[in-house]
């Protein structure tokens, strides 16, 4: 079983798996945040995940909820 964060090379690096160049999307690969192609440049989410959107209406649910309390 993967971890969330576990580092491999299962497509990573692989342009076929970027959508536009920037977005990440391997319906092959199960986690929802993977390390980008540069070590470097941190993480990012696979796009073909559905726990990515999640994660993304959670962040901003997040700030609109900063937004409307501050």
């Amino acid at each position: 079983m993967k971890k969330l964060f576990e580092p491999d090379e299962l497509g990573r690096n692989d342009t076929d798996h970027y959508k536009w160049g920037i977005f990440y999307y391997n319906p092959d690969d199960t986690r929802a945040i993977v390390s980008k192609r540069i070590k470097w440049a941190d993480w990012t989410l696979n796009f073909a995940n559905p726990y990515s959107y999640l994660i993304i209406l959670g962040i901003i649910g997040f700030a609109l909820l900063l937004e409307y309390y501050f």
